[in-house]
């Protein structure tokens, strides 16, 4: 398995180290057996970081796979791009530099997977663009869904109340959307799962 690479596991301690969230262990655990069952051709990611999760994914790809991932942070894009040549993968991951909220509406592609993990207070226009772009019968990920709790209790203060707001709105449309089946799971910090029924 991919994450016992020694590689990925240095990329995995320095993010740690220099406090970059990334994909925690149990919410890969749970993407890793979705990936296993539906054995994706194309993945969006929304948030790159430092490219670990793309790294992670990349494995469960088909063998013509890609994985296409957006991140604004210009630290980041580096680090990301010498993570993902360091793992010889980047014939299958390319990074789109820039805003997500400027990028999004100019892809037109179709992908199978969408993995949302970028800004809270975007996430109801992120899936907009997701159910835009994902294949009949695609999986979209919402990860950090629950934020630290917020999103399911009565919190309302005033520093991230955008963000929660938009995370509650999120959590909404996927759940009440009748072509939408989704799952919020109680894993690292909430992962929504939502499987497109019909479009």
């Amino acid at each position: 398995m991919l994450t016992k690479n020694k590689d990925l596991l240095k990329i995995k301690e320095q993010a740690l180290e220099k406090n970059i969230p990334i994909i925690m262990d149990d919410t890969l655990e749970v993407v890793d057996k979705i990936l296993t069952e539906i054995k994706p051709k194309r993945i969006l990611e929304i948030g790159t970081a430092v490219g670990y999760s793309a790294i992670c994914f990349s494995e469960y790809l088909e063998s013509d796979g890609k994985i296409d991932t957006i991140e604004r942070d210009k630290e980041r894009i580096i680090e990301a791009k010498t993570n993902i040549e360091k793992m010889g993968l980047s014939d299958k991951i390319n990074i789109y530099e820039g805003d997500a909220v400027e990028i999004l509406p100019t892809l037109n592609e179709k992908y199978d997977v969408v993995f949302i993990d970028a800004a809270k207070g975007k996430y109801p226009f992120f899936l907009k663009e997701a159910l835009r772009m994902i294949k009949p019968s695609g999986i979209i990920l919402a990860d950090n869904i629950l934020y630290k709790g917020y999103v399911m209790s009565d919190y309302n203060k005033h520093k991230q109340r955008t963000a929660v707001r938009n995370l509650r709105e999120y959590v909404k449309e996927v759940t009440e959307n009748p072509n939408i089946d989704t799952e919020i799971l109680e894993v690292g910090d909430g992962l929504a799962v939502s499987k497109i029924l019909s479009k």
